[in-house]
C-alpha cells in the first residue's frame, strides 16, 4: 500500500498542477479585451469646400551666414599659440593661429649667410674676371648659386607667412577646433569663422508658389527670436532644382541688425500676398497621414474610413491647399485617425467646418 502511495501521490500532485494552469488561463482569456472591429470609431471630420482666396501667405525660414569658412593650414607644424577663441570678433588679416616655424626660421638664416657669401664672391670673381685672373665659368656658376639661395630664400620666407594664420575677412569665430600643442596639416581644419553682417534667410517654397518670388523683390522678414524685430530682405536668387518633396530653395539678402543680434541658425517669417481669387480648396493640415512626399488623408465614404493620395499646393497657417485627389463636398478625418485602419466604420463627433475656412 505504501509503495502505491509513493507512485500515486506525485502523480497527483502533477494532475493538480496541470487543472490549476488550464484555469488560470480559462481566466486570462475571459478578461482578454477582444476588439470589435465593426464598432463605429469617433472621429472628427472636415466637409471641404470652394472658396475664391486673396490670402497672404506665411513662409517659415532659416537665417544663414553668406560668407563662412573653415579655416585650415597651408603647411604642417605644431600648434605654438591660438589667439583667438570661439565667440571672438576679429579684423580681416589679423593673426588667430602660430603654428611653431622654428625650423624654417633657422634654414632662412642659413641661406641668408649662403647668399651673403655667394654675393662677396660675385663681386671677388667680377673684378677678376675683367682682369681674365679667372675663367668666366667660374662667374656664371656663382651668378646661377646666388639666384638658386634667392629662390630657396624666398621660398622659406613664403612658408613662415604661411605659418600665422589670418582672418580672410571679418567676423566672429563660431567653432574653435585645435589647441596649443596639437599638430597641424593642410586642409585640417581649425577654425570657423562667419561673418554675420550680411544673411540669407533661405525658404523653402513649393511649387505652386514659386512664382510669388522674383529676384531683385524686397520683402519684409520678422526674426522670432524678437517679436518686435522686422528687417527688410531683397530676393536674390530662386532655386531651379528642387527637392524630394518638390520645394525650391529661396534666399533672401538681409543686412544684419546693430551688433549681429540675429544668429546664423535662427528662424524667421515672411508674408508674401497670394493674389490669387480663383476658386480653391484647403484642408486642415491635421487631415494629412504620412510625409510631404507621399501625402495622404482618411475620406469618409458611406460611413467608412478610407485612404487617399492627395496633391497639395501652398500652406496657409494651418490649411493646406488641395490641388487634386478631393473635391468640394468631400468630407476627411481631422482627428481620431491613430486608431483607424482601411475600412473602419467611422462616426463624426465633430465637424471642423466651424473652424476652418
Amino acid at each position: 500500500m505504501k509503495k502505491i502511495l509513493i507512485y500515486l501521490i506525485p502523480i497527483l500532485l502533477v494532475v493538480a498542477v496541470v487543472m490549476k494552469l488550464k484555469s488560470n488561463k480559462d481566466i486570462a482569456q475571459e478578461r482578454v479585451y477582444h476588439y470589435d472591429k465593426e464598432k463605429p470609431i469617433p472621429v472628427k471630420s472636415y466637409v471641404l469646400k470652394s472658396g475664391a482666396e486673396a490670402a497672404e501667405l506665411h513662409f517659415t525660414g532659416t537665417f544663414q551666414a553668406q560668407r563662412e569658412s573653415k579655416l585650415s593650414a597651408e603647411t604642417q607644424g605644431k600648434v605654438q599659440a591660438v589667439r583667438v577663441d570661439a565667440g571672438s570678433r576679429v579684423k580681416k588679416g589679423e593673426s588667430l593661429i602660430q603654428l611653431d616655424n622654428s625650423l624654417m626660421q633657422l634654414q632662412l638664416r642659413s641661406v641668408e649667410v649662403q647668399i651673403e657669401g655667394l654675393e662677396a664672391d660675385m663681386a671677388r670673381y667680377t673684378v677678376l674676371s675683367q682682369a681674365d685672373a679667372i675663367q668666366g665659368v667660374q662667374l656664371e656658376k656663382a651668378q646661377l648659386g646666388l639666384k638658386a639661395a634667392k629662390v630657396q630664400r624666398s621660398t622659406l620666407q613664403e612658408q613662415i607667412a604661411k605659418s600665422t594664420i589670418r582672418a580672410p575677412f571679418a567676423g566672429v569665430v563660431t567653432l574653435k577646433m585645435t589647441e596649443v600643442g596639437a599638430f597641424a596639416a593642410p586642409g585640417m581644419p581649425l577654425l570657423q569663422l562667419t561673418d554675420l553682417s550680411e544673411l540669407d534667410f533661405v525658404l523653402q517654397v513649393a511649387e505652386a508658389d514659386l512664382g510669388l518670388f522674383q529676384v531683385g523683390m524686397e520683402v519684409t522678414v520678422s526674426v522670432d527670436a524678437f517679436s518686435d524685430t522686422k528687417v527688410k530682405g531683397e530676393i536674390r536668387s530662386v532655386g531651379s532644382m528642387g527637392n524630394m518633396a518638390n520645394s525650391y530653395p529661396v534666399q533672401i539678402a538681409v543686412t544684419n541688425m546693430e551688433s549681429d543680434r540675429i544668429k546664423s541658425g535662427m528662424f524667421g517669417k515672411t508674408i508674401i500676398s497670394s493674389g490669387s481669387t480663383e476658386d480653391q480648396l484647403y484642408i486642415p493640415a491635421a487631415a494629412l497621414l504620412g510625409s510631404n512626399v507621399n501625402p495622404q488623408v482618411y475620406q469618409i465614404m458611406d460611413g467608412k474610413a478610407v485612404k487617399h493620395d492627395v496633391n497639395l499646393g501652398r500652406r496657409i497657417a494651418d490649411r493646406v491647399q488641395v490641388i487634386d485627389g478631393l473635391k468640394a463636398g468631400d468630407e476627411v478625418v481631422t482627428g481620431g485617425s491613430i486608431n483607424l485602419f482601411e475600412g473602419a466604420n467611422v462616426t463624426t463627433v465633430q465637424n471642423a467646418n466651424n473652424q476652418n475656412r
